[in-house]
């Protein structure tokens, strides 16, 4: 007998706060990686740079002191030599060039047991703060000797303030940190806001950090072909079948995330193999894309294959999304779920 697919859209998960904190460990895709399997570019020096920085930064780590052999306050501007380590590290590059498997890998690699090293997104962190409150944030955090914190996107003034104490705090009480990001500390923000106190936070912030660029190319396009051709509907619904399944039209999935707070997307997707989309279309409203890039980043965390129909993903927001404040983001979307749609297209052709 077929097992008939669930909707996402009638999922709605009970998260507990303390699930919060248990969950923040390197996500599924990237469980198993390691600094060996990165796949540095010859053509691209920095790359294998950053190898050597986040190696050293891990060993640094494990050691439990700094450099100089003991703990500072806060992170420091990037040394000459950049595969120093320092007190905290930040890595800095595009899209797709590796940044989350050298986080995943110094996370693996720092010889700290594993209840006292943290792996979290940047928007995980907010959450988390909104669901404990700062000061009991503060407290959990505290008793971890290493916070990775991936995709150090600031997108609002509040948010700023609070990550920035809450690191703060984190570093006086000799917790290490480690963090991904797209733009430079200095350039966070940029085009988005322009409240003084916002943009004299940020300076703040950039002064703090060992900054480490990785360059190159979006490896999940490296030689690789655009988004594939939408499946057609029917066959989206077709192919729907068997555990862990799932078959939701696009305009209701997206209606029921807004009644979803973000931080619960991750466990909407427990128990999920393989998510299928009828109806898929462009969308041109900013609350329903930046909702829609947070669930993209939960499926590709889980290295859940889409199958989907309408429009193609990489056609997934308007020409004025991507060239606005959060173009960043967007365009991280759509390279996501256009590697998870090949997946996708793959699993239907292995049938």
């Amino acid at each position: 007998m077929a097992v008939v697919p669930t909707r996402l859209a009638e999922r709605r998960p009970d998260v507990p706060a303390s699930r919060l904190v248990a969950d923040m460990v390197p996500p599924p895709r990237f469980r198993d990686v390691s600094f060996d399997s990165y796949r540095a570019d010859p053509a691209v020096p920095s790359q294998a740079a950053a190898v050597s920085a986040a190696r050293a930064f891990a060993t640094a780590v494990g050691d439990g002191d700094g450099a100089g052999g003991r703990r500072r306050g806060w992170f420091r501007r990037a040394a000459s030599d950049a595969s120093a380590p320092g007190e905290g590290i930040y890595l800095d590059g595009g899209f797709g060039v590796g940044k989350t498997h050298l986080l995943a890998s110094l996370w693996h690699a720092a010889l700290v047991p594993p209840e006292r090293k943290l792996f979290c997104t940047f928007v995980e962190l907010t959450n988390l703060a909104g669901a404990l409150g700062f000061a009991a944030t503060v407290e959990a955090l505290s008793a971890h000797r290493l916070v990775c914190v991936d995709e150090f996107e600031l997108d609002d003034p509040g948010d700023t303030v609070l990550v920035s104490t809450l690191l703060g705090r984190l570093s006086e009480r000799g917790v290490r940190l480690a963090a991904t990001s797209n733009t430079l500390p200095d350039q966070l923000g940029e085009g988005r806001f322009a409240a003084t106190d916002f943009l004299r936070e940020i300076q703040r912030l950039a002064e703090r950090f060992t900054v480490v660029r990785v360059d190159g190319e979006d490896y999940r396009h490296r030689g690789l072909p655009s988004a594939p051709p939408p499946v057609p509907d029917a066959l989206v619904a077709a192919s729907a079948e068997g555990e862990g399944v799932t078959l939701d039209d696009f305009d209701a999935l997206v209606a029921h995330l807004a009644t979803v707070h973000p931080s619960r997307y991750g466990p909407l997707l427990d128990g999920v193999r393989r998510v299928h989309l009828r109806g898929v279309r462009t969308v041109d409203d900013q609350s329903t894309a930046l909702r829609l890039v947070v669930l993209a980043d939960r499926l590709y965390d889980r290295d859940l294959p889409v199958v989907a129909g309408g429009v193609p993903l990489d056609r997934l927001f308007t020409p004025e999304l991507l060239a606005g404040g959060y173009r960043k983001k967007y365009f991280r979307a759509v390279s996501r779920l256009t590697a998870l749609s090949r997946d996708g297209a793959a699993s239907l052709g292995s049938r």
